[in-house]
């Protein structure tokens, strides 16, 4: 199998893993407004009454941050991807060239 061909397989077979990762992080970046929106609730009914006490709350609280170092893996995630088929994608036309190139050189020959 020639390499143009793996790098072909490569993007088929792993644009559904791009997908998934993108929207992992849509979702992630979505659920960050809630987790804040809840944090931000559960303070109020603690006594912090506006909401910029609230806030500050909510972004120092644990599970904020651990949702933050989620929202960090799944950007992780999709940019591995990315740049994982953005590679394959450069391995093709890199072999196209080849291709045109010894295609050239062989008509030069005759």
């Amino acid at each position: 199998m020639s390499s143009l061909d793996k790098a072909v397989d490569y993007l088929r077979d792993h644009a559904g893993d791009y997908a998934v990762a993108e929207a992992q992080l849509v979702y992630m970046q979505e659920l960050r407004k809630t987790v804040k929106a809840q944090l931000m609730k559960g303070f109020e009914l603690q006594g912090f009454k506006t909401d910029a006490a609230q806030q500050r709350e909510a972004y120092a609280d644990p599970k904020y941050v651990q949702h933050l170092l989620a929202l960090q893996a799944a950007v992780e995630q999709r940019e591995r991807t990315r740049w994982l088929m953005i590679a394959a994608q450069a391995r093709i036309e890199a072999e196209k060239a080849n291709m045109y190139a010894n295609g050239r050189t062989d008509k030069a020959m005759r």
